[in-house]
């Protein structure tokens, strides 16, 4: 009896270290991610000439489009990295990456000392984190979904967007006690914003040493396919009804994501007329009940099942995105702000919460990460990345409301694809454990 609860214990704390070290990994990514947005209302003005705030912002939107450019290229390489060499190799090769882009962010002069080569070098560095980050989500996933038992998976997969909204939120909560607290307005946009991207670079590091001892997942320890057949798109062409699967509701889920998670902070201030200051804040207590819903969702998806919470995330996301954007951008009233933005995050975390784990379950081991971190970060770019952009574009022509149209739009495909996808627990291509 004593061995038996010995060996229960030591596969528990196992797996526990498993989710803590890749978990914690991925929110130091996804937190360097998320500072170039956090600050760029800041450091707008330092890489561009000084024109409107919406021009200025509109010239940031585009470097952050040319860094989700870059996720595909990411997915594509760090994809088959992972399918090759391993989960843990992978997820340690990206947070260097990750990290050597924020360095760079840190140290590049404005455009007042080095002229046209600082927005260039601004470029550079987004791509660098671009690649990065484009093969940490689905080297991530795929970690955590091989690693769950098979009545959690829904629960696992859920701290994929945990510690990707508390990467967010601590870049958040820099910017808070920077505002606040510590520095002016001037003194932000002048070099305080380059605090948090050293902040990242060193956290990147720490990141490093938690993925070098991390245990590899049994279901890669355990493959036999050889190294020719794995992470190859030869391979991946074998399962293209599983690649447009993933591509058809990661359209919804990106638009909304960054829409409600990144956008929204400048929205506040764009469209609405919220102080900086106060947008944050609002943007800050929306994202914290948002990460808080993310295993609450994830364990009702293991209950009622995966598919039929996709379907209700798709119906209720309909018919409530265009009304709550048209209140959000009429409403003065921080604590109305917050509900409005608390509830669409609500029901997008019926999607977020268990869409690492349905895309995993799409593909065998050989190609899993692959499979997984392709055709995701190639929609992400299109859809995702340019969301922002999209938005100020169309408030830039004067019709601001068209965005939140093209955002339902997206919505109502993804909805198509997950009312006609197959089961994902009849139909799960992950191995019994």
């Amino acid at each position: 009896m004593q061995t038996t609860m010995q060996s229960t214990t030591s596969v528990k704390l196992h797996q526990f270290k498993a989710i803590f070290g890749g978990s914690v990994g991925n929110l130091i990514e996804w937190y360097d991610w998320y500072a170039y947005s956090v600050f760029s209302l800041y450091f707008a003005s330092t890489f561009f000439p000084k024109e409107s705030e919406t021009a200025q912002l509109l010239n940031t939107a585009g470097i952050f489009a040319i860094g989700f450019l870059m996720r595909p290229i990411g997915g594509w390489l760090m994809g088959t990295y992972a399918d090759r060499k391993g989960r843990k190799a992978a997820l340690t090769l990206s947070v260097l990456l990750m990290s050597a882009g924020s360095l760079m962010i840190t140290l590049v002069p404005g455009y007042r000392q080095i002229g046209i080569a600082a927005p260039i070098i601004l470029v550079l560095a987004r791509m660098v984190q671009g690649l990065s980050i484009g093969g940490e989500y689905g080297t991530a996933a795929t970690y955590l979904s091989e690693i769950a038992p098979p009545n959690r998976r829904g629960l696992y997969s859920s701290f994929q967007y945990v510690t990707t909204t508390m990467g967010q939120l601590i870049a958040l909560a820099i910017l808070i006690i920077l505002e606040r607290w510590l520095l002016t307005p001037e003194q932000l946009a002048e070099w305080g914003w380059r605090i948090p991207f050293a902040v990242g670079a060193l956290l990147a590091l720490s990141a490093l040493y938690l993925r070098r001892n991390l245990p590899e997942t049994e279901s890669f320890s355990v493959e036999t396919v050889s190294v020719e057949k794995r992470g190859t798109f030869t391979e991946l062409k074998k399962y293209n009804r599983q690649v447009r699967t993933i591509v058809g509701f990661t359209i919804g889920l990106t638009v909304s994501y960054y829409t409600f998670s990144t956008y929204v902070q400048k929205f506040l201030v764009n469209t609405a007329g919220f102080t900086k200051r106060d947008s944050t804040l609002i943007t800050t207590l929306a994202l914290l009940a948002f990460m808080l819903m993310q295993p609450l969702a994830g364990m009702l998806g293991d209950y009622i099942g995966r598919k039929r919470l996709m379907i209700i995330y798709g119906v209720l996301a309909l018919v409530t995105t265009t009304p709550i954007l048209m209140m959000l951008g009429n409403t003065h009233q921080a604590w109305l702000a917050t509900l409005l933005i608390v509830i669409a995050l609500g029901i997008l975390s019926l999607n977020t919460s268990i869409s690492a784990i349905i895309k995993a379950e799409l593909f065998p081991v050989n190609v899993r990460s692959l499979g997984v971190s392709f055709p995701y970060a190639f929609t992400v770019a299109l859809f995702g990345g340019t969301a922002e952009y999209v938005a100020l574009l169309f408030k830039n022509a004067g019709h601001a409301s068209w965005f939140y149209w093209y955002i339902t739009l997206c919505i109502a495909l993804s909805l198509v694809v997950s009312i006609r996808m197959a089961n994902p627990e009849k139909h799960s291509k992950m191995e019994t454990k």
